[in-house]
């Protein structure tokens, strides 16, 4: 970025930086060396999205990650505060219950499938000398652990951990970003009333959400440890004859989970997030003594579940069936009731360009809950092949799994045929763009393959545009078979190719091909999921790769879910807001000013840093933009904060605006604000890609199709810039001598991202 490989950083740290050329590392004291010359600065931020190998441990939140992105897709809206409060309401709850479907999932690979079925079943145990000291021999005697409610408390350490190491990583993360403060914001008199939230001095410090968030979830992860332990021995308790203490006992543990549970809906419905004020108020009580309570009840729920029971013996499954099955029921009916709320905002302030019309939120949330049970059946079924493979010695995962397994080939099957029909409409694409070609390089020699090269790059870059489409689809037909699954689970209690015996041979080979494949399709999908994750962690370009993913996905503060990845945001805005804010102060005396260029995600991160601006400042900074997914993505599947609107009112606050793209670029795009602000922000025409149709005098060697990178490589970016630069001199006086308290520096350009 700064076109130099001598660089030294002038404030940061290894996390993220400001850097320099190093002939340029002391321009602040000779400011008559730098009379009318910009000095670069670089802000690299890399490591906050693709750092260290515990990155790769991200992939096991995805699914928190994707809830948490359709908390912050909610529709534009006018005046309708309580249903924007609804709608980021119903998104913590469909949170809340992706934190007890993992932990569910957890209790279903190590009580039910290890504890109960295999370490009670001697055919698989005498495979398993680790579980040994839990199994029993066939008359169902064992060691002293080999009592059912004594292996169900021995394995409840395992989701226990699980959650134990959640609630860690949050914290952890929680210590390191969101306790980052922003710029303090102070009243200015020319201070516009009606600001996006993004410029809300609360937006960037989430940190009382976050903890009550982080307590309410740990929480629930140890209570559906405790329910799952304790349920299973409260069941035995209550068959006739049983020891009445223990029926009793049994009854208040139920109880008091069942209260716990409400406690926990409450915390989490209670308080949303703080924008309008800087909010470091931390509900310590809460957030210290509600996991300690859940822990505390784990506890004693353990140490019911191993009272001796001599005469207990384990068979088929534990009932999780009723557990996963009713997991799905509330997540579907919350997904509902989100879309609801969404049609509802979208119709007060309704734009053509807002992604599926406002339904971006519910369709990516029903995204996050199937993405949580692809984990959850992938886990039970590799694990149960793992332990018991072709023998049938254990009854295997719970029916509704094996259902929510077989829906698979069917909805790839829809995906096929999508992906077919998008193919189609690239060729017919591809075709109108090679006729485009001849527009935009004339008088230059036809290159057949040349040109269906240039047209065929174009044509893909277009797909981005009809990504919404695809994911309303394929979330609608989820929505869908997931409540046929659902429904065959309760309705036949049995596996679907089993449910099928008797049926039409046709519906009958079917239903055994679907749990055949899908079985094996989601068993596949979980070590390729592991797998990824592992080489993640061991390599560091791969790291890089998964970083591209988390630099929108983590973009956001969690609002929805206290487990997501943290929102690198939280440190890179405050840290150019006050890098912004600093060098305009130092320069008063000179109005100084700067241009703030940002390429891809990094011109997201400088319309942010720019709303964190008090006004007075923001009119003096100027917007160099290039491959922007501002409008294209951010605008589309992000209304309320990258709207039209908001955009156009940025445009407005910072003292110019241009924006670069190109038509073979798959993410960035023309930033389209209605009115006269278009030709103002967007540069006339896309940039040409590439730079020469054939061999030139100055591209003597073919010039390669740049796509979203190397936009610097154009003359037009040299050339937006100079114009930006002259237009910002033209309010800044001649640098002045020192003075005793240092020197006047000169104006700064640009901090960007890393690239």
């Amino acid at each position: 970025m700064l076109d130099d490989p001598r660089t030294v950083r002038i404030t940061g740290d290894d996390t993220a930086a400001m850097f320099r050329r190093t002939e340029d590392a002391d321009a602040e004291r000779r400011p008559d060396d730098y009379r009318g010359k910009p000095v670069p600065e670089a802000y690299v931020w890399c490591n906050l999205t693709s750092g260290n190998g515990s990155r790769a441990l991200w992939l096991l939140l995805l699914p928190f990650m994707v809830v948490n992105l359709a908390h912050w897709m909610r529709p534009t809206s006018r005046h309708r505060k309580r249903l924007v409060r609804t709608y980021g309401l119903l998104v913590r709850l469909i949170g809340l219950t992706l934190t007890v479907l993992l932990v569910a999932a957890a209790c279903e690979l190590a009580l039910d499938l290890t504890a109960w079925q295999c370490a009670g079943t001697p055919k698989c145990a005498d495979d398993r000398s680790w579980l040994g000291f839990l199994a029993t021999d066939a008359a169902g005697h064992g060691g002293w652990w080999s009592q059912p409610g004594r292996r169900l408390a021995v394995a409840a350490l395992l989701p226990a951990a699980l959650t134990g190491l959640l609630w860690y990583l949050s914290h952890r993360t929680w210590s390191a970003y969101e306790s980052q403060q922003p710029l303090p914001q102070q009243p200015d008199p020319e201070e516009e009333t009606s600001r996006t939230a993004l410029g809300r001095p609360g937006f960037w410090y989430g940190r009382r959400l976050v903890a009550r968030l982080r307590a309410a979830h740990t929480a629930a992860g140890l209570l559906t440890v405790a329910a799952a332990v304790g349920t299973s021995a409260a069941r035995h308790d209550r068959r006739p004859g049983g020891p009445a203490l223990l029926d009793i006992l049994g009854w208040a543990l139920d109880a008091t989970l069942v209260v716990s549970g409400g406690v926990v809906v409450w915390v989490v419905c209670r308080r949303g997030r703080t924008e309008n004020r800087l909010d470091r108020k931390l509900d310590r009580t809460l957030v210290r003594w509600l996991p300690l309570s859940a822990l505390g009840l784990l506890v004693l729920v353990l140490l019911y579940a191993g009272w001796s029971r001599p005469e207990w013996r384990s068979a088929g499954r534990l009932p999780g069936d009723a557990t996963f099955g009713g997991i799905a029921l509330v997540q579907g009916l919350l997904v509902l009731c989100l879309a609801v709320a969404a049609h509802l905002l979208y119709r007060t302030s309704p734009d053509a360009r807002t992604a599926i019309r406002g339904f971006g939120g519910p369709a990516v949330a029903m995204l996050s809950c199937a993405l949580g049970g692809v984990m959850t059946g992938g886990g039970a079924q590799r694990v149960s092949d793992w332990l018991d493979g072709t023998q049938g010695s254990i009854a295997g995962p719970a029916v509704v799994l094996t259902w929510q397994a077989s829906v698979i080939p069917p909805l790839l099957v829809v995906v096929a045929v999508l992906c077919g029909w998008f193919g189609v409409r690239t060729m017919q694409r591809k075709r109108r763009e090679m006729a485009e070609l001849e527009r935009d390089y004339p008088d230059e020699r036809t290159d057949l393959t040349r040109t269906r090269r240039i047209a065929g790059t174009r044509a893909r870059a277009a797909l981005t545009d009809r990504a919404p489409l695809l994911v309303g689809i394929i979330s609608a037909v989820t929505l869908l078979l997931g409540a046929a699954a659902l429904t065959g689970a309760w309705v036949t209690d049995e596996v679907p190719a089993k449910a099928a015996q008797g049926a039409p041979n046709i519906l009958e080979g079917a239903a055994e091909t679907s749990q055949a494949l899908g079985s094996w399709l989601i068993g596949f999908g979980f070590i390729l999921f592991i797998t990824w994750g592992r080489r993640a962690y061991k390599d560091p370009s791969a790291r890089r790769t998964i970083g591209i993913l988390w630099d929108v996905g983590t973009f956001w503060p969690r609002a929805a879910h206290p487990f997501a990845p943290p929102c690198y945001a939280e440190r890179a805005v405050p840290d150019l807001t006050w890098r912004m804010a600093s060098w305009t102060r130092a320069t008063n005396a000179t109005g100084g000013r700067l241009v703030l260029s940002g390429h891809s995600q990094g011109s997201v991160l400088a319309a942010a840093a720019a709303w964190q601006l008090r006004p007075s400042v923001r009119r003096r900074v100027a917007l160099l933009t290039y491959g922007s997914p501002l409008e294209r993505l951010y605008g589309r599947w992000f209304p309320a904060h990258f709207g039209p609107a908001a955009l156009s009112s940025l445009h407005r606050e910072v003292d110019c605006w241009r924006n670069l793209y190109r038509a073979t670029d798959p993410i960035g795009g023309p930033i389209q604000l209605h009115g006269d602000c278009g030709p103002q922000v967007d540069r006339a025409a896309a940039l040409k890609d590439p730079l020469a149709y054939g061999r030139t005098e100055e591209h003597p060697l073919p010039a390669p199709i740049l796509g979203h990178s190397d936009y610097q490589a154009d003359p037009a970016f040299a050339e937006e810039r100079a114009r930006l630069l002259a237009r910002l001199k033209h309010g800044v006086p001649s640098p002045r001598p020192a003075t005793a308290e240092g020197v006047t520096p000169a104006p700064a350009d640009p901090p960007d991202r890393a690239g």
